[in-house]
């Protein structure tokens, strides 16, 4: 992955928590691990890591609420209080931040450096490629 981001903003779906990431990214990983499917809701998280001290919290701090997986030994989630959108957070042991690759709202220029936990991912996953494309959802809805 090319760590050349030097900033990147970012928000809930709901737009109350605002937040800004300055500074190299470390790494970005497309979990398939069945935590962060069943947290995302979705086949898979898709996380970029940072240093604690690069973001700033530009507003909607307090909206944020903390979940810590207890059966996990570093499983964590933020979101909004409000909205229910993930929003970055800083693990257990405050050695790196996770930031949400979603939540950012720009097209970043960094790619995902690997897949992980894949023996956990949805079968159905590889037929995505070969599904069809629409711009917007289709009318038949």
């Amino acid at each position: 992955m090319s760590s050349k981001l030097n900033k990147a903003s970012g928000q809930c779906l709901c737009g109350v928590i605002k937040f800004e990431i300055n500074g190299e990214m470390s790494s970005f990983h497309i979990c398939y691990c069945s935590r962060c499917r069943h947290s995302t809701g979705s086949a898979h998280a898709s996380n970029i890591f940072a240093r604690p001290e690069n973001i700033t919290w530009l507003s909607g701090k307090e909206n944020i609420q903390r979940f810590e997986l207890e059966s996990a030994k570093s499983w964590t989630k933020q979101f909004c209080k409000n909205c229910g959108s993930s929003v970055p957070y800083i693990n257990r042991a405050a050695t790196f931040l996770v930031v949400p690759a979603g939540s950012l709202d720009e097209d970043i220029p960094i790619t995902p450096d690997d897949r992980i936990f894949c023996e956990d991912r949805c079968t159905w996953v590889e037929s995505i490629q070969n599904s069809p494309e629409f711009p917007a959802l289709p009318g038949k809805f």
